[in-house]
C-alpha cells in the first residue's frame, strides 16, 4: 500500500446540488445577483459600477412576449400561454424535482469571459421556487448560471449576473418550476440577457471589528478576543458588563497582518475576570463588541442540541413532533410508501450487478443529500460512541447528559443510555451494509447507499421518488464498519449482550474481509446521486479497526496489527496536523488505545498517550501562532475546515482528559471561541449560538431559503466552514481572492463551505459535552473535584525481588464516589508490572489507579478492590499515605 502523504487533510466530499441529465446543471460561473433570495439577510453587501448610457441588446428573442410566446418552449406537464403579454405556464402539482417542468429558450450565443446581466419578471399564484439556469443545451448540460428565487403572487424583478466560462454558440435558458404539491399558474414577463454587465462586488458584513466568543466564555478559564484593526499601536479596551459599568480594561496587543484573514489584527486578554453575569461586552474606541456571557453553565444546551442533529437526520422513522417540535416533524423517509423506493429491499446499481437485496432501511442521512454512506458513516457512529465511554474512561464527565431520559430520542425509558440507542440506528445500518455469507465477496460492505440521480432542493426524504441503489464494497466501507461495529459491541455488553454479540461477529468478520481484499478501493468517478468517497489508502482504517478489535477483544493478534502498521509510533501520520477525519481515521484508533481499559502494558499505553500529547502539543503551537487561535494550519482551510478544526480539538482535550496539563484545555477552548464567532467573519457556525450565526446550511429539508415553508437547521447544526479551493458555483464567483477564512458564504447552495453532516456534528457534540464538562467542574483537569471521604487498606505478599498487593477503596462518605482515582508514591524500588481490576500506571514511583467499566463507582459504604503485581530489590515496604480524587484517605 502507499503511504498518505502527512500533510494531506481528507475532508468531506460534497452532497452536490442535484445533477439530472437534460435538466440540471454542473458548472462553476454562478452568482446570485439580487440576491434578496440568495443570501441570508444582512449577510452580505453588494456594489457595481454605474451601468454605461448605451443600451445593450438583449440576447433572449422576445422577452416581453410582444410576439406570442415563439421561440419559447415548455415540458408537456406545463401547458403555456401568452395572458396579456406575458407567458403564463399551468404548473401541476405534486411533482418531485424542480426540472419536472421547465420553461425555457434555446439558441443563446454566450462569449467566454463575456459577463452577462440576466433579467426577468415573475408571479405565481401560490409561493414557488424558480431555478433559473444558463447552461449547455446538451450533456453534461455544463451550466454558466443557476440560482433560485421565490416567487409569489406580487410581480417581482430577479437580477443575476454570470461570467461565462467557455464559448457557447446555443446555450439554454431554463426557468424549472417543478417540486411543488399543489399546481399553480407561473407567469414570465420581461426577460433579459445583456453583455457588458459588471459582476456585483461581494464584501461579506462582517459586524463590529471585535470579535469575541458570542456564547461566552468560562468562569475558570481564559478569555481572549481579537480586533480588525489598520492601527499599529496598541490600543486601550474596556470590558463592560449588562448595566454599561465597567468591570475590567487593558490594551490590546498589535499582531500584524493575519495569514487566515489578510487583516491587520490586534488580540486583548481578559482572563482574570471570573465575575458570572450575561450581556457582557468589549469596547475598543468607538467598536464595540457583540454580547457575551461568563459563567460555567455555557454549553449545557448544545450538547443535546448537536445530538439531537441524528435523530433529526435519520431514515426510515417518522421524525416525531412531540420530540422536535411541528416544524422540524416528517414522515418516515425511504420506507416504501409512495412515491418512495425504500430501502429495505435494495439491490446493486446496473454497472455492477449483483443477485442479491440489502434490508438497508434506518440509519442516518449522511448529510445535505439523501444519501447514506458506510465511509463517512462510520466515523460519525464512532465519535457518537467515543461521546458516550469518555464518561467511563475520564473523571469528572457527565454521564447522566448522555443517559436514559437525557436526550430527545424515542427509545427514552428502555433502560439504555440514549446516546447509545441513537448510535445504535446508525449500527443496525452500517451491519446491514454487510454483502451476505455465500456471495463473492461475502462479509465486505457497500460503500455507499443513495439514489440513482441526484435529487433536487428541497426535498423531503418521504417525497424522493428516485430508485436506491447499492454501490460496490470497498475495503474503506469494510474497516469502518469493523471499527465502528467492535466499539459498539464492548459498549452494549453491560445493556445487551446479545447484540453486543452481533456486532463483534459483524466486526470479525468485515475485518477478516477486509484482510482478504486489501485494495479494493471505491471509484473516485462515482459522483452521481451521492458523493463518491474515495480512498485509496486504507492503512489508517487498518489501525482503527485493528485497535477497537484489539481493545474489545483482548487478542493480541489485533495488536500485532497496530504496532506492526506502518504508522505506528509516527505522531504525525496518525494525527495529520490538518486534522484527522473520514479518509485520515487512524487518530481514533490511538485515541481509543490512549483512553480505554484495555489491558495493555503500562508502557505501551504510555507509548499511545505520548502520540496523543506530542500531536497535542504540535496543535496548540498553531494556536498560539495565529491572532484568531485557530488549531488549524493556514493551508488546511478546506472542504469541511470547520470538522478538521474540532477533530484536533478533540486531540488537545484528550491530552487534557488525559494529563490534566491546562494548556491542553486553554486550546480547546480557543477552537470553540473561534467556531462561535472570535473568526474573521464574526459569525457563529453553529446555529442558534451566538448573535449573529449561519442559518441557511445546503440540506434538503431544512431548506428555508428555497421555500418559506420549510425550517431553518435546528440549534446546534454546524457549518462546513471555509474552504479556500471554492468547489462550487456559489463560492467561485462570490470569494474569488478570498482570504483562507473568509472562503465562507451563508447560502444554500454553496455546498463546499456550507453543508452539514453527520462526521461534522458528531465532533461538535463530543466537545460540547467536553466543554459543559469543564464548565461544571470549573475547567479544571482530573483529580481536582472536592476531597473525598475515603478509606484505603494495602496489603502485600512479598518474596526476594517480587511481590502481589491487594489495595481495598472504601467510601466512608454519603455521596457515590464515580468515577475514582487513587494516587499514591513507593519509597523505595518496587515497580508494577501488571494489574487486575483496574488500569494501574507508575511514573517513577508515583501510581496513579483509575477503574475498569465495571468498578467506576464506590457506593456510599462500598468498596471496590484491585490488584497488582510488580518487582523490587533491596529493603521495600508498603504506602502509607493515598490520595482519592485529589483528597486524601484514612488508610486502614
Amino acid at each position: 500500500m502507499s503511504r498518505r502523504p502527512k500533510d494531506r487533510a481528507v475532508t468531506h466530499r460534497p452532497s452536490h446540488p442535484p445533477h439530472a441529465p437534460g435538466r440540471v446543471p454542473r458548472g462553476r460561473r454562478l452568482v446570485g445577483a439580487t440576491l434578496a433570495a440568495g443570501l441570508a439577510a444582512g449577510a452580505l453587501s453588494l456594489s457595481s459600477p454605474t451601468a454605461a448610457t448605451a443600451q445593450p441588446t438583449n440576447i433572449i428573442d422576445n422577452g416581453d412576449f410582444a410576439s406570442g410566446t415563439d421561440p419559447w418552449w415548455w415540458t408537456e406537464n406545463a401547458p403555456s400561454a401568452n395572458v396579456e403579454g406575458r407567458l403564463c405556464s399551468e404548473v401541476p402539482g405534486g411533482t418531485v424535482n424542480p426540472w419536472d417542468a421547465i420553461v425555457g429558450q434555446d439558441g443563446i450565443a454566450l462569449a467566454e469571459g463575456e459577463s452577462y446581466e440576466l433579467s426577468f419578471t415573475a408571479t405565481s399564484t401560490a409561493p414557488l421556487t424558480v431555478r433559473t439556469n444558463v447552461q449547455q443545451a446538451v450533456d453534461p448540460w455544463v451550466s454558466e448560471h443557476s440560482s433560485a428565487d421565490p416567487v409569489s403572487e406580487t410581480a417581482e424583478t430577479f437580477t443575476h449576473v454570470f461570467t461565462a466560462s467557455t464559448d457557447h454558440a446555443a446555450a439554454q435558458l431554463a426557468f424549472q418550476v417543478g417540486g411543488g404539491d399543489d399546481p399553480v399558474t407561473f407567469c414570465l414577463d420581461d426577460v433579459s440577457l445583456t453583455g457588458g454587465a459588471e459582476p456585483p462586488v461581494y464584501e461579506p458584513d462582517t459586524g463590529s471589528p471585535v470579535r469575541v466568543n458570542q456564547v461566552g466564555y468560562l468562569t475558570e478559564g481564559p478569555k481572549a478576543g481579537t480586533f480588525v484593526t489598520e492601527a499599529t499601536e496598541a490600543l486601550p479596551w474596556t470590558l463592560n458588563d449588562a448595566a454599561g459599568a465597567e468591570v475590567a480594561s487593558g490594551t490590546t496587543e498589535p499582531r500584524g497582518v493575519d495569514a487566515i484573514s489578510a487583516e491587520n489584527v490586534h488580540t486583548f486578554d481578559f482572563s482574570e475576570v471570573t465575575t458570572e453575569g450575561e450581556g457582557y461586552t468589549v469596547t475598543i474606541g468607538e467598536e464595540t463588541s457583540e454580547p457575551f456571557s461568563i459563567g460555567g453553565e455555557l454549553y449545557d444546551t448544545l450538547r443535546t442540541d448537536a445530538l439531537a442533529y441524528f435523530y433529526h437526520n435519520r431514515s426510515g422513522i417518522e421524525i416525531d413532533a412531540d420530540l422536535v417540535g411541528e416544524e422540524y416533524a416528517r414522515p418516515a423517509g425511504h420506507v416504501n410508501v409512495a412515491p418512495n423506493q425504500g430501502d429495505d429491499g435494495v439491490t446493486c446499481w446496473a454497472q455492477d450487478p449483483c443477485d442479491y437485496t440489502l434490508d438497508a432501511a434506518g440509519g442516518w442521512y449522511d448529510a445535505g443529500d439523501h444519501g447514506k454512506y458506510v465511509v463517512n458513516g462510520g466515523i460519525a457512529a464512532a465519535q457518537v460512541l467515543s461521546n458516550y465511554e469518555r464518561t467511563l474512561t475520564t473523571e469528572g464527565t457527565g454521564g447522566d447528559e448522555l443517559g436514559d431520559g437525557a436526550l430527545a430520542v424515542p427509545e427514552q425509558g428502555n433502560g439504555v443510555p440514549d446516546i447509545l440507542d441513537e448510535a445504535r440506528w446508525q449500527l443496525d445500518f452500517l451491519t446491514a451494509m454487510q454483502v451476505p455469507a455465500g456471495e463473492e465477496l461475502a462479509g465486505m460492505a457497500h460503500h455507499k447507499l443513495h439514489d440513482a440521480q441526484w435529487t433536487g432542493l428541497p426535498l423531503l426524504p418521504h417525497e424522493d421518488s428516485q430508485p436506491r441503489e447499492l454501490h460496490p464494497p470497498s475495503t474503506a466501507a469494510t474497516l469502518n464498519l469493523a471499527a465502528a461495529a467492535a466499539q459498539g459491541a464492548r459498549l452494549f455488553e453491560a445493556y445487551d449482550a446479545d447484540y453486543a454479540a452481533e456486532l463483534l461477529a459483524a466486526a470479525t468478520t468485515a475485518y477478516e474481509a477486509a484482510r482478504a481484499n486489501p485494495d479494493l478501493y471505491a471509484d473516485p468517478l462515482d459522483g452521481t446521486g451521492g458523493g463518491a468517497y474515495s480512498d485509496n489508502d486504507v492503512t489508517d482504517e487498518f489501525y482503527w479497526a485493528a485497535a477497537e478489535l484489539y481493545i474489545t477483544t483482548g487478542d493480541d493478534a489485533y495488536l500485532a496489527d497496530v504496532t506492526g502498521s506502518e504508522l505506528h509510533g509516527d505522531a504525525e501520520a496518525i494525527f495529520p496536523p490538518g486534522g484527522f477525519g473520514w479518509g485520515s481515521t487512524a487518530a481514533l484508533g490511538a485515541l481509543s488505545l490512549a483512553t480505554v481499559d484495555s489491558g495493555l502494558s503500562d508502557a505501551r499505553r504510555a507509548e499511545f498517550r505520548g502520540l496523543v500529547t506530542e500531536a497535542a502539543d504540535g496543535i496548540n503551537a498553531t494556536v498560539a501562532a495565529g491572532a484568531y487561535g485557530v488549531p488549524l494550519p493556514d493551508e488546511n482551510f478546506v472542504w469541511g475546515s470547520n470538522s478538521q478544526v474540532m477533530n484536533n480539538m478533540v486531540v488537545l482535550a484528550t491530552a487534557h482528559d488525559l494529563t490534566g496539563e491546562s494548556a491542553y484545555r486553554d486550546g480547546v477552548l480557543s477552537g470553540m471561541n473561534y467556531l462561535l464567532g472570535q473568526n474573521p467573519l464574526n459569525l457563529s457556525y453553529v446555529t442558534g449560538y451566538g448573535e449573529r450565526y449561519a442559518e441557511n446550511q445546503h440540506h434538503r429539508h431544512w431548506a428555508n431559503q428555497l421555500d418559506a415553508t420549510l425550517p431553518n437547521p435546528p440549534a446546534g447544526s454546524v457549518a462546513g466552514g471555509p474552504n479556500a479551493n471554492l468547489e462550487d458555483p456559489i463560492a467561485s464567483d462570490l470569494l474569488e481572492g478570498c482570504a483562507p477564512a473568509m472562503c465562507y458564504v451563508d447560502h444554500i447552495e454553496s455546498y463546499a463551505t456550507n453543508e452539514v453532516t453527520i462526521n461534522w456534528n458528531a465532533p461538535l457534540a463530543w466537545l460540547a459535552s467536553y466543554v459543559d464538562d469543564l464548565g461544571a467542574g470549573g475547567g479544571e483537569g482530573p483529580g481536582t473535584g472536592e476531597p473525598s471521604v475515603c478509606e484505603v487498606s494495602y496489603t502485600s505478599n512479598r518474596w526476594n525481588g517480587g511481590f502481589t498487593s491487594e489495595v481495598r477503596v472504601g467510601n466512608t462518605g454519603e455521596t457515590p464516589i464515580s468515577p475514582w482515582e487513587l494516587s499514591w508514591s513507593f519509597d523505595d524500588s518496587q515497580r508494577i508490572t501488571n494489574a487486575w481490576n483496574a488500569s494501574v500506571t507508575q511514573s517513577g514511583r508515583d501510581v496513579v489507579a483509575r477503574p475498569a467499566a465495571w468498578n467506576r463507582t464506590v457506593p456510599p459504604g462500598g468498596s471496590v478492590t484491585f490488584g497488582f503485581q510488580g518487582t523490587a530489590s533491596g529493603s521495600v515496604g508498603d504506602p502509607d499515605a493515598f490520595t482519592l480524587n485529589g483528597g486524601a484517605c484514612d488508610v486502614g
